[in-house]
């Protein structure tokens, strides 16, 4: 068995839609980025990737490669776990936490378990999410953007 952590962020950009966990999410900004800027798809994927010593997202789907420009994030932690199997593991559980000061994401987590967890293989109790502000602190509480962690374990099949 192997645990992995993955972090990821990304700016609040004019004109585009927010995305996370696969789930279009009622707000006035999106997230700036090559992709679809998923932060807490892109934190999952290299939660996995390390937990495998396999590098990270932007090794895996560079941010140069116009192939993954505006691309769905799903797909990517698809083809992650796609790769994860051909190296001989599979995907345990996944543990993830949103930070947003604003959308409220409650509304939102459920869509985006069942999201996470169709994508990966899992049934929906592998699969956590949760969300908290940081009390109008730091980048996040000041709403310039949006950051998310993951934890995972895989093992070998």
């Amino acid at each position: 068995m192997r645990i992995g952590h993955g972090y990821d962020v990304h700016a609040f950009a004019e004109g585009r839609k927010l995305v996370l966990g696969g789930v279009d999410v009622p707000h006035s900004k999106g997230l700036m980025g090559h992709s679809d800027a998923d932060v807490l798809a892109h934190a999952v994927c290299d939660a996995l990737l390390g937990a495998a010593a396999l590098g990270d997202i932007g090794g895996h789907f560079p941010d140069t490669d116009p192939a993954y420009k505006g691309a769905d994030s799903l797909l990517l932690l698809k083809a992650v776990v796609k790769l994860l199997k051909d190296k001989g593991y599979r995907v345990v559980n996944v543990d993830s936490t949103v930070i947003a000061q604003k959308p409220k994401l409650a509304p939102f987590i459920g869509q985006m378990r069942q999201n996470l967890a169709e994508a990966m293989g899992l049934q929906l109790d592998e699969v956590s999410v949760k969300a908290t502000t940081e009390e109008h602190l730091g980048f996040t509480g000041r709403e310039e953007g949006i950051s998310a962690h993951a934890l995972c374990l895989i093992e070998k099949e």
